[in-house]
């Protein structure tokens, strides 16, 4: 790999110009740490884990980790992006437990509420409201401090490469690698704007490569769809809850609209919208003029080759969240085929929207499902990757 290729390490100090510096990991300063045993005496297994990314799909980590702790798996090293960057954070800072406890008691309404919308044209989202709550858990806790391995992956948007927290501030790291393209405002940071690292690499298996482990393993939230592991929208809540949300949502439904579509909003949490997803909305749309006969009604939109969106109910905030997961989905495999993990647990896109951040409970569950099903297949077979792709 050429220097240019190297992702920063991102550091306290202003970054100096000339050639890149070095990838200094935690472990190049750190001593190995004898292997710790488990209930019977029998050394527990060295574990480096990398945490994809992908919106509230990435509450799945969470259920992962459990299980993996539970079948007494000691994780030494953690790198992550975006939601992968902040349970991975959670975890290594010790109050992931803080952080499971006020995520599974949020409804849709109080999501609504931890929305600070803004009419940024570099961002929908300031992101201040739920950062507060992730600053005030993990107080001034520095990442070189932590007792295990840790990397927050962010993207440099000037610089066009990934940038490696390994050192500095652990909620300024987390902060700079959840940063939505187009949607959260990005962090400035040593002459660098920075973005999501799943720009360039949502799933950072390179980062564990170095730490004393004995085991890879990888969490991909980026899997292809499975309808059976679709959690279904909530129902409508009682209606005194309805008009307390509606009476809320009308004072900001104006200011939000001439950035984000109402149908996003909705998504972040509100009311569920009656019908399919808009994946399934294009794709119901697409075939249909595929196999639409010939009609003596005039359709422009389809005389022109394109779609009336607007009645389709997809938005522009829609399509980009597609554009977005279409761009991941490749990268992962891309990520795999070069660094391939000792054991791959994949999550199926459609296992909840990106922004369905009041389903903590149900996507934790299925992180233990998951884990559990990897992990019994990994324990009895002793094959690569590959295979445990569950």
């Amino acid at each position: 790999m050429n220097n240019d290729d190297k992702p920063t390490p991102e550091k306290a100090p202003a970054v100096q110009s000339g050639k890149p510096e070095p990838v200094v990991t935690p472990d190049s300063q750190k001593q190995p740490v004898p292997a710790d045993t488990g209930a019977a005496g029998k050394p527990r297994k060295r574990v480096a884990l990398a945490l994809g990314s992908g919106g509230a799909r990435g509450y799945v980590h969470i259920g992962a980790i459990e299980v993996l702790e539970e079948r007494g798996y000691e994780i030494v090293a953690i790198s992550g992006c975006s939601m992968g960057a902040l349970i991975g954070g959670m975890y290594a800072a010790g109050k992931m437990q803080d952080y499971k406890d006020w995520v599974t008691g949020l409804g849709q309404f109080d999501v609504l509420k931890l929305l600070d919308v803004t009419l940024n044209s570099v961002g929908a989202i300031r992101g201040e409201k739920v950062f507060s709550v992730v600053r005030e858990m993990l107080g001034d806790i520095r990442i070189e401090t932590l007792p295990l391995a840790y990397t927050a992956v962010a993207t440099d948007l000037l610089g066009h490469r990934e940038i490696w927290f390994q050192e500095g501030p652990l909620d300024q790291a987390i902060r700079a690698s959840i940063a939505i393209p187009g949607l959260v405002t990005p962090v400035v940071l040593n002459g660098r704007v920075l973005v999501d690292g799943a720009l360039l690499n949502p799933l950072p298996i390179m980062p564990t490569i170095s730490a004393h482990a004995d085991l890879v393993f990888a969490v991909n939230l980026s899997g292809e769809d499975d309808t059976a592991q679709r959690i279904p929208d909530a129902a409508f809540r009682p209606q005194e809850e309805d008009t307390e949300l509606d009476e809320w949502v009308g004072k900001i439904r104006d200011k939000a609209s001439r950035w984000l579509d109402w149908d996003a909003l909705r998504s972040f949490g509100g009311k569920p919208s009656k019908g399919d997803s808009p994946e399934k909305k294009l794709e119901d749309e697409v075939r249909d003029q595929v196999q639409e006969k010939p009609s003596t009604h005039r359709d422009p939109w389809r005389e022109t080759g394109t779609i009336n969106w607007e009645k389709l109910g997809i938005g522009k905030f829609d399509i980009m969240n597609l554009t977005i997961e279409t761009m991941q989905s490749a990268l992962v495999q891309y990520k795999l085929a070069g660094y391939p993990p000792d054991l791959l647990v994949n999550v199926p896109k459609n296992s909840c929207r990106t922004y369905d951040y009041h389903k903590a409970p149900e996507m934790i569950q299925i992180g233990r499902e998951r884990m559990h099903a990897a992990l019994d297949r990994f324990e009895k077979n002793r094959s690569s990757s590959g295979p445990l792709a569950l």
